[in-house]
């Protein structure tokens, strides 16, 4: 079902009175958000992988590393920064920490946790990274948005993501 129809869901539950149906307009937004959403992640993965054979992910975890006071992140908050599981992260920094990318240490503040630490390797190897990764978002993001409002549409992105 569409969200232009003005009809309830079929579950027996009516629409609340307040809702009107999108617009032609947002419904076509709304349809493009979601594919957008779908295939960008995996063009800038094929094109990291395919030019760097680095995946998004890696590269996303590298990233997030570097960005941090003493290149240092508790693995449960990377996780999160990356949008990963906790169990996926641990598999991901094995392989990274096997590359030299990054080490793992126990946290000192919780002996239970651990921490990624993000080593010389794995900055070298992101800054070789980087131009690729910039490139593919260029070509596949921003050479599409020049028209736009950037300023707008990055805070309505975040929003959109503080409303979750």
């Amino acid at each position: 079902m569409s969200a232009t129809t003005s009809q309830s869901p079929g579950d027996g539950s009516a629409a609340p009175a307040e809702l009107s149906p999108l617009t032609p307009q947002e419904e076509a937004v709304m349809r493009a958000l979601g594919r957008f959403l779908l295939v960008m992640p995996r063009a800038l993965d094929a094109d990291l992988t395919h030019e760097q054979r680095m995946s998004l992910s890696e590269y996303s975890v590298l990233r997030h590393l570097s960005e941090t006071p003493g290149q240092l992140m508790r693995m449960s908050e990377l996780a999160t920064a990356c949008d990963m599981s906790l169990s996926g992260m641990t598999r991901l920094a094995a392989k990274l920490e096997s590359l030299g990318y990054l080490r793992r240490i126990r946290c000192q503040e919780d002996a239970r946790g651990a921490n990624a630490v993000l080593t010389e390797k794995g900055l070298e190897r992101l800054r070789e990274a980087w131009p690729s990764h910039l490139a593919s978002v260029r070509r596949h993001i921003f050479d599409h948005l020049s028209e736009l409002d950037l300023a707008k549409l990055a805070a309505a992105f975040s929003a959109m993501a503080a409303d979750t």
